[in-house]
């Protein structure tokens, strides 16, 4: 089988260029730390309700301006719907789903998750500056989408 020459050059050039990009990616990966994100822990979503913490989800103060919120996504709610915490307060959210995959978006800040049944999902934020944050689903759940939310209140 006869390959034209230009035919040849952009093979050449697509493999190079794939080598480099992943020679780049490989690099950075190691000398930066980086891994994608892993499902650690994880909970049967049929028993989420009756599972603690989820059994009682909110906020738990376990240090020094330091705290833990347990939040449940089921459609089409959080629970809770409202949390209120200091100014300054360091926060690590554990999210997770008893029926769909949602998302966990806080507006103004930097934490972001796909909520999936079966699996905890957690971020951590301090809040420094007091106002009213809104906690977004931002995956598509079902009819009633558009009521998912809930308010982060730092005061």
């Amino acid at each position: 089988m006869h390959v034209h020459r230009l035919e040849r050059i952009w093979m050449t050039f697509g493999i190079v260029a794939l080598v480099i990009f992943l020679g780049v990616l490989g690099t950075a990966a190691i000398s930066e730390g980086i891994v994608p994100p892993s499902h650690i822990q994880t909970i049967d979503p049929t028993k989420v309700v009756t599972t603690p913490p989820f059994n009682n989800p909110g906020l738990r103060k376990i240090g020094e301006n330091e705290y833990e919120a347990y939040i449940l996504a089921q459609y089409p709610a959080f629970t809770p719907h409202e949390i209120s915490i200091p100014a300054g307060a360091k926060v690590t959210f554990f999210t997770t789903s008893s029926d769909v995959v949602h998302g966990f978006f806080i507006t103004n800040t930097d934490v972001n998750l796909m909520v999936v049944p079966g699996w905890v999902s957690t971020a951590t934020h301090v809040f420094r500056s007091p106002g009213q944050y809104l906690l977004l689903c931002n995956e598509y759940c079902g009819r009633e989408h558009h009521y998912m939310y809930g308010t982060i209140e730092v005061r």
